[in-house]
């Protein structure tokens, strides 16, 4: 028996290493290939007047900038793969699986894509969220073989053998997090932000609660003389569907693009936020 541990004690001390140091082969692991020319920042123009901010190579807002994108204006489908039932509110679909549970819904959708952007640069110690309960799952600990058992708001975690640290792995270790994390839980890890002209790519408008609701910010832009930022924001949405770049559904002068000036109420085609509900990510490892 004490053999038998040790051996799954150096199993565990090798997962932890390599999870320490894999880096993924394209910054987007779920494609089979990435095409640039689909990239959000190609497909999506600017309005006239403005530029996109700067944004360092490597860094969760130049990772968004360049998410790829579905070609054309394909419908939204749900997990099921079915259409949603809401086809007006999308300029693009985000190239990216929804899984095929009813799982990946809003707050899940944006804990996705930073949990993606962790995965690909080889942060997988970074890749830890919290559940509605408080506590909290991470990745790392997912690889080493433990296993979480809820029973109503007690939760507990169990050894068990180690975990490939392989993007299928990271999936399901996602699909985990998703069952138990929500609005309300992503809401309480964000720092807020003090006002929506300080937003940045990444930054997330977010109402917790059962269900609230959240869309992320993808891209920024700044008026060339005026200073003022515009923004595109994308979501899913309930049932479960895939991740899409919302229309503008109150200044049609912009696209698809938002002013961060909006006023009282920043309002989405499902959704209607305030400056309150912008929430920002910790910093890039």
């Amino acid at each position: 028996m004490r053999i038998a541990a040790g051996i799954v004690l150096v199993l565990a001390s090798v997962c932890a290493t390599a999870l320490s140091s894999q880096r993924a082969e394209t910054p987007y692991p779920w494609l089979g290939r990435y095409d640039s020319a689909q990239a959000l920042a190609s497909r999506i123009s600017v309005p006239g007047g403005y530029r996109r901010t700067e944004e360092g190579s490597g860094t969760f807002q130049h990772w968004l900038r360049h998410v790829p994108l579905l070609p054309g204006r394909p419908p939204v489908l749900l997990y099921s793969k079915k259409p949603a039932v809401q086809q007006r509110s999308h300029v693009a679909v985000i190239d990216i699986d929804v899984g095929r549970r009813n799982l990946q819904q809003c707050a899940d959708a944006v804990i996705r894509l930073r949990a993606e952007y962790l995965y690909a640069k080889g942060a997988h110690a970074a890749i830890h969220f919290n559940f509605t309960s408080g506590d909290r799952a991470d990745f790392s600990r997912w690889v080493r073989g433990d296993r979480v058992s809820i029973s109503g708001n007690n939760v507990r975690w169990q050894a068990g053998p180690p975990r490939a640290a392989g993007h299928a792995s990271f999936r399901s270790y996602l699909d985990m997090v998703f069952c138990y994390a929500g609005t309300a839980s992503l809401e309480r890890e964000l720092k807020p932000v003090a006002t929506p002209d300080d937003v940045r790519i990444g930054d997330v408008f977010i109402q917790g609660g059962h269900p609230g609701h959240a869309v992320i910010v993808v891209d920024v832009a700044t008026h060339k003389q005026r200073g003022r930022k515009i923004m595109l924001l994308a979501q899913s949405y309930m049932p479960a569907q895939q991740l899409h770049v919302l229309i503008n559904p109150s200044d049609a002068g912009l696209g698809p693009w938002y002013r961060t000036d909006f006023g009282k109420t920043l309002a989405t085609p499902q959704w209607a936020f305030r400056a309150e509900h912008l929430r920002r990510f910790p910093d890039d490892p």
